[in-house]
C-alpha cells in the first residue's frame, strides 16, 4: 500500500495551522447568520461569531455533501495517493454518509487507489483528537490499513465531556426541552453532557453554577479514564469563546495527571451554532465513554 493522506472535516475543530503543518486534508461546512451564507473563504472571526450569538443571532448550518467530499478526496487520488477520511459523527450529521457516497463513486473511477471512510462517532476536538492520534501513527510509519483499523478499534475510547452556559441553544437543537431550558436558566442549572457510543449527545448530569460544572468535567475524567490513566498524556479542550474557563479545566486536569500535551481551541461555528457561547468540552482517552 502506497502513500496516503488523512482527511477530515472542520467539525474536528483542530487549529488551522495543524492541517497545513501535517498535510491533513480538510473539507469545510458552511453556515448562515443574519441572512448571509459563510463558507471557508469568508468565515467570520470566531470571536465575532460568538459575539453575534450573544446578541441574539441564530446561525444555521449545513452538512458536508457528496460533492464537497469528492472535491476534498479526488485531488489526492489524482496525485497517486490513497485516502483515509475520518468523518464527523453519523449520530449528529449526515456528513459521514456524504463522504461514504463520494468515496464509493471515486473508488469506481480510481480502482487502483484505496479509499477508507471512518465514522468517528466523535465531534469537535474529540474528532480532532482521533485525527491527531491517527496522524501521529501515520508519521511514525504505519500504513493506511493499520491506522484505519486502529481508528476503528479506539474511536469509542475518545471520551467527550462538556458543559454549556446557556441551555437555550441546546433547546433550539432539540437536545433539551423548552421547560428544562427555562427552568435551568432561572436556577443557574448547568448540564453536563457526553457523546455516547452511537455518537449522539446525551446528558449525564447537572449541577448548579458554572464553576461546579467545570469541575464536574474533571470528576468525570477520573471516572472514565480507567486503564488509560498512566498512558494518557494528551488532552484536548474546546470552548465557545471562553478561553479562561478552558485553561481552568486544563490546570485542574494537570494537577491530577501527567499531561504533556494540551491543545485548546475554539469550538468552530458549525458546532458552536448548536452549543453556543460558553461551551467547554474536555476530550481524552478512557476505558468507557
Amino acid at each position: 500500500m502506497g502513500d496516503y493522506v488523512i482527511t477530515t472535516d472542520n467539525n474536528a475543530d483542530l487549529p488551522e495551522e495543524y492541517y497545513k503543518e501535517h498535510g491533513v486534508g480538510c473539507t469545510y461546512l458552511s453556515y448562515a447568520m443574519d441572512g448571509v451564507n459563510y463558507t471557508h473563504d469568508n468565515f467570520l472571526p470566531v470571536e465575532e461569531f460568538y459575539d453575534r450569538m450573544r446578541k441574539g443571532s441564530l446561525p444555521t448550518t449545513a452538512q458536508v455533501n457528496p460533492g464537497s467530499a469528492r472535491e476534498l478526496m479526488e485531488p489526492y487520488l489524482k496525485e497517486g495517493k490513497d485516502v483515509l477520511h475520518i468523518a464527523f459523527s453519523s449520530g449528529l450529521s449526515g456528513s459521514y454518509n456524504s463522504a461514504r457516497i463520494a468515496a464509493e463513486e471515486l473508488q469506481q473511477e480510481y480502482p487502483q487507489r484505496t479509499l477508507v471512510v471512518v465514522d468517528s462517532l466523535s465531534a469537535s476536538l474529540g474528532q480532532g483528537l482521533l485525527v491527531y492520534l491517527a496522524q501521529q501513527k501515520k508519521e511514525a510509519g504505519a500504513d493506511l490499513k493499520s491506522v484505519a483499523q486502529w481508528v476503528e478499534n479506539n474511536k469509542k475510547h475518545i471520551v467527550h465531556m462538556f458543559t454549556v452556559d446557556d441551555l437555550n441553544h441546546l433547546y433550539r437543537g432539540g437536545r433539551v426541552s423548552k421547560t428544562t431550558a427555562i427552568v435551568g436558566g432561572m436556577l443557574n442549572i448547568k448540564p453536563v453532557l457526553h457523546v455516547d457510543d452511537e455518537g449522539k449527545l446525551v446528558a449525564v448530569g447537572k449541577v448548579r453554577g458554572r464553576k461546579k460544572a467545570l469541575l464536574e468535567l474533571v470528576k468525570y475524567m477520573d471516572e472514565k479514564i480507567g486503564s488509560f490513566k498512566e498512558s494518557c498524556d494528551t488532552i484536548f479542550i474546546s470552548h465557545g469563546d471562553c478561553g479562561d474557563d478552558a485553561r481552568f479545566v486544563a490546570e485542574k486536569v494537570k494537577e491530577k495527571y501527567q499531561i504533556k500535551t494540551v491543545v485548546i481551541n475554539h469550538v468552530g461555528a458549525t458546532i458552536g451554532a448548536h452549543s453556543g457561547p460558553g461551551t467547554v468540552a474536555l476530550f481524552f482517552l478512557g476505558d468507557v465513554r
